[in-house]
């Protein structure tokens, strides 16, 4: 190539890569500078493949409708076929929280406002905590093969189990064109509308279950996309032993979606779950299901380049063990106080907002308020949990692509049904480094 021909396509380039960062986002705009830290391995036989060719299969390992903001970046090392149509990584994520707690401290890492104690625990006034909960390693492999279509394996374990070191599977899946199946997300999730935090366990209204699933989910157009899964059930009933009795799950939860997308990882979906919940009246002698459903709206979107706004709100009957605080207790079926023997399905009401503003596509503050309501139809005990708030003020400094630093405030109450309530607080910190 002539040197004024080189020294014309270097210009065009630049200018076009100027121009694109005017019309990105400020999470775009990192997303690309995180992209460019790749180190690529070539494998096979013939030319290196041409840029956009690796942009576009390096583009899948960022866009995933069910990838969490805390998820492991894409891995530092890849290995992709000269032909552009394979690539593989291992990659993963060294985390490490550390918080106070003062005025009533929480029992576990987490900011749980179910956890609250009432009255006040004297002998847990503070708490200096830390936790590598959240370190991770997968592997990912992608690839497009003509006779059966694109497809995807990916394997995350975390290390999050006993004392918070114990190394456990977090997600374990293949997808082939629009079906997965294995251990992911459930349909009735939406990651994508989960803002970052540095608490692990998020909002008290968010649906973050996993589950072993069959999924078919399907483009119908550029903008819109529908999905429908049958889930493996894991339900939380709270029989008493004496007139109620837990019984095995039998019948599979069916979720579905349906999302409207009008720019990259910029949507509204609405959703769906159908439960069946089975228990043994003790009465009669008598196996007994109740039905189980939730809906749930959920969005992400930037207005303007600098802001990006969350939203979830979810309300159903029997959703409990998928939702937040209620996680906690087992509030997918209870006693019918009314009717020895009978158990229902109590309603709840969960919403949350977030606002999250970029000064630079590296500097980034965030605001997160939300509301979790239990909502049973008989008599309760009157400790019980009525209803719970959770807030998160918090800054996050992107000092490389792969090194992160955070900091954040949480103020969370908890009320109970005679009115008794107490807020807590906490502050934490968090760094992590992905490769």
């Amino acid at each position: 190539m002539k040197p004024k021909i080189a020294m014309f396509v270097a210009s065009a380039a630049i200018a076009a890569t100027a121009a694109q960062a005017q019309t990105q986002s400020r999470v775009e705009q990192y997303i690309d500078s995180l992209k460019s830290t790749h180190r690529i391995e070539y494998i096979g036989e013939g030319e290196i493949p041409a840029l956009s060719e690796e942009r576009a299969l390096l583009d899948m390992f960022y866009y995933d409708q069910f990838r969490n903001a805390q998820d492991p970046r894409a891995p530092y090392f890849l290995f992709m076929s000269r032909d552009a149509r394979f690539a593989m990584g291992l990659g993963g994520v060294v985390r490490m929280r550390g918080w106070y707690d003062w005025n009533g401290a929480m029992p576990n890492n987490g900011f749980i406002p179910y956890n609250i104690a009432i009255p006040a625990d004297p002998a847990r006034s503070h708490w200096l905590g830390s936790t590598p909960a959240g370190t991770a390693l997968y592997f990912r492999v992608l690839g497009t093969n003509t006779p059966v279509g694109d497809y995807q394996l990916y394997i995350e374990a975390n290390f999050d189990g006993y004392n918070q070191r114990g190394f456990l599977l977090k997600k374990a899946y293949a997808t082939l064109n629009n079906w997965t199946i294995g251990y992911a997300h459930s349909t009735f999730s939406d990651p994508l509308a989960e803002p970052l935090l540095v608490d692990g366990q998020g909002p008290n209204a968010y649906v973050s279950t996993t589950a072993v699933l069959v999924r078919w989910m399907h483009n119908l157009d550029k903008d819109w996309i529908v999905a429908a899964s049958a889930e493996m059930p894991q339900s939380f009933v709270g029989a008493n032993g004496t007139t109620t009795q837990n019984t095995n799950d039998w019948f599979p939860n069916i979720a579905a979606f349906t999302q409207y997308e009008w720019a990259s990882n910029q949507h509204v979906r609405l959703a769906g779950i159908m439960r069946v919940l089975p228990y043994r009246d003790l009465v009669v002698k008598e196996n007994r299901n109740e039905i189980g459903w939730g809906v749930q709206l959920s969005s992400v979107m930037r207005p303007f380049r600098p802001l990006t706004l969350y939203f979830m709100g979810n309300y159903g009957r029997g959703i409990s063990s998928l939702t937040g605080d209620l996680m906690m207790g087992n509030y997918d079926l209870v006693d019918d106080t009314n009717t020895p023997g009978t158990m229902y399905a109590p309603r709840l009401f969960g919403w949350y907002g977030a606002a999250q503003y970029h000064f630079s596509p590296t500097l980034f503050t965030g605001l997160t308020v939300g509301q979790l309501r239990y909502l049973p139809e008989h008599k309760q005990s009157a400790d019980e949990y009525k209803y719970g708030l959770y807030s998160a003020l918090n800054l996050f400094w992107n000092i490389t692509p792969r090194i992160q630093v955070g900091g954040e405030y949480n103020l969370g109450k908890r009320q109970d049904i005679n009115g008794d309530h107490r807020w807590a607080q906490r502050v934490s910190v968090m760094s992590q480094f992905s490769f």
